[in-house]
């Protein structure tokens, strides 16, 4: 803390700094002044707290000096030491707000009395001044969040539609005269990892200094406002009220501000323009199936909007291209403004299903190079279909994914619950390229379908191995205990699996059910029993695990078409 000694006595100014306890006090600093004037720009520079001041002074009267503290340091908390007792000098100091009015010669305890009142008030009133700018900084940070907010719940939000916009136009974001506005739509490419860089991987300082570039081409001219959409994660918006019809210009000025200052150009979906609030919400969306349904192989235009007469709540997955921006003449691919292009070109639809059945066949092979085929195969008739949005990558990926699991269930039934966690993480740390994102890799998206091509071709063989084997185990058994009574339950029992499992698993390798394989078998020994004629045909049946022979004798002549005796006395007759 610092304290100023005015007086035009050098005497008096040193008795003063001999009787203060200023350590006690805890002021560090102390200045001296000659008169009023000089007291004033000592103020200006020094920045005292307290000034211990005398009124009769040559060069600048105390009154004066007074009545400029009150008016330019009105925080100062200044004390009166006078030779005269006058009541008007009293008045003075009582009506400028002075801590006390001592009369010389000075008392120790007065003036210390006098200081140590002045110190608790400027504290006091130093820390209210602090708390009152920490809640003015708060409140100016939160100011635009609030706004942010308000724009914001106008789309997300319509049941408060109506009480957002009144709110904004009080507060002066949006025109009262405003009625129509047109809303854009920019998508920040989160995949652009060297840009995040360069703001310290901060995804929101990226986000806030787009909108700051954008609000300097809106907020000069009152056209409009861009801010962020608290309904998505890494979107901004922007709202047009002035010149809408404009806004394919407007986002060729935004662009070249933005490639001057960030090196980048930004993807804008472009809704048709309608009422406010109640429009706003259509219009999002409108914008936002632009932005979804944007040529990926046409990385330089920049501007997109839905073609006349389609809409954004259609489910599909190939866009009809952009819709011309009223006022804007276009001829083919004609660049309109720096950074801004659009199209006629009509996209041609790419069928999952038509690769569905090579990449089964691909992966049920395990081969590499076929793996690799297929994904190439894949990718060629892609970018020569002239068209991949976000939205088609975004459905490809999702019925590559049900692909997968419908792949797996075919091939390992109940098992695939076991398969496909293991594989979903690999997806985790192998994960696709962005499909939303600015730049489209043909080679990385290949790249990813094969390695997700090849770990599932892995685990399917690896589960068929063992499977292999298992049935391998299952069939030694059999061979061990089909002459007793073997049912199905028995081998799941033992094999500590399903009976559907093993029921699955006979039919696809053998083509027939448990019951039936078993009977067949046990046929197959009984017929080589059949060459030894001192064997009757109920031994054999009992040898072979049938306790009936007349059933044995039913499921002998079924499959062989012989009864038991008649296979026998044919074998036996021939030479």
């Amino acid at each position: 803390m610092r304290a100023l000694i005015v007086d035009d006595e050098a005497r008096v100014r040193k008795a003063v700094r001999l009787l203060v306890d200023w350590r006690e006090h805890g002021i560090e600093d102390i200045a001296e002044a000659g008169g009023g004037l000089e007291a004033i720009g000592v103020i200006r520079e020094f920045k005292p707290a307290i000034v211990i001041m005398d009124m009769m002074m040559n060069a600048g009267h105390g009154m004066e000096l007074m009545a400029w503290v009150n008016e330019h340091a009105p925080s100062l908390k200044f004390i009166v030491i006078s030779g005269h007792d006058d009541f008007e000098f009293v008045r003075g100091t009582v009506r400028h707000g002075g801590i006390d009015y001592i009369l010389k010669p000075i008392e120790p305890e007065a003036i210390n009395a006098a200081v140590a009142k002045a110190v608790r008030q400027w504290r006091q009133e130093e820390r209210e001044r602090l708390d009152q700018q920490s809640k003015s900084i708060r409140l100016n940070e939160i100011r635009p969040i609030y706004g942010e907010k308000l724009l914001s719940s106008m789309i997300d939000d319509p049941g408060s539609a109506d009480n957002s916009l009144k709110r904004l136009r009080m507060e002066g974001v949006i025109p009262t005269e405003a009625d129509q506005a047109r809303l854009l739509l920019i998508q920040v490419d989160a995949s652009d990892t060297s840009l995040l860089r360069r703001f310290g991987n901060d995804g929101e300082l990226l986000q806030f200094s787009l909108i700051n570039i954008c609000n300097d081409f809106l907020i000069t001219d009152q056209r409009g406002i861009a801010f962020k959409h608290w309904g998505a994660a890494m979107e901004i918006l922007i709202l047009v009220w002035k010149q809408p019809e404009r806004a394919a210009e407007l986002v060729g000025k935004i662009n070249d501000g933005l490639f001057h200052t960030l090196q980048r150009r930004i993807h804008v979906g472009l809704a048709s323009p309608g009422p406010l609030p109640s429009s706003l919400p259509a219009q999002y969306a409108e914008a936002a199936a632009a932005i979804r349904r944007r040529n990926l192989l046409q990385p330089d235009q920049y501007l997109h909007a839905l073609k006349q007469g389609q809409h954004a709540s259609e489910s599909q997955h190939v866009s009809e291209g952009p819709r011309v921006p009223e006022g804007v003449r276009v001829s083919g691919g004609l660049r309109m403004s720096e950074g801004v292009r659009v199209s006629e070109d009509e996209p041609v639809s790419l069928s999952f299903a038509g690769f569905q059945a090579d990449f089964k066949t691909a992966v049920l092979s395990g081969d590499p190079g076929q793996i690799a085929s297929s994904a190439q195969q894949w990718i060629d008739a892609l970018t020569r279909s002239g068209y991949v949005s976000p939205e088609l990558l975004e459905s490809w990926k999702s019925s590559i994914i049900s692909f997968r699991s419908g792949l797996l269930r075919e091939v390992l039934g109940s098992e695939a619950d076991q398969v496909l966690p293991a594989l979903e993480q690999g997806d985790q740390a192998e994960a696709s390229p962005v499909p939303n994102g600015y730049a489209f890799s043909p080679f990385a998206w290949r790249d990813w379908l094969i390695g997700f091509l090849t770990r599932l071709a892995g685990e399917v063989s690896k589960r068929q191995q063992r499977e292999s084997r298992k049935i391998g185990d299952i069939l030694a058994y059999i061979e061990q205990h089909y002459q007793s009574e073997l049912s199905l339950q028995d081998l799941a029992s033992h094999f500590q699996v399903s009976r559907e499992y093993i029921s699955r698993k006979f039919k696809q390798e053998f083509g027939d059910n448990f019951s039936d394989y078993l009977a067949a078998y046990r046929i197959d020994k009984a017929k080589k029993l059949m060459r030894n004629p001192n064997l009757k045909v109920q031994r054999i049946a009992e040898m072979v695990g049938f306790n009936d022979v007349k059933y044995f004798s039913k499921v002998f002549k079924k499959q062989e078409g012989l009864s038991p005796r008649e296979y026998r006395s044919k074998w036996t007759d021939q030479p």
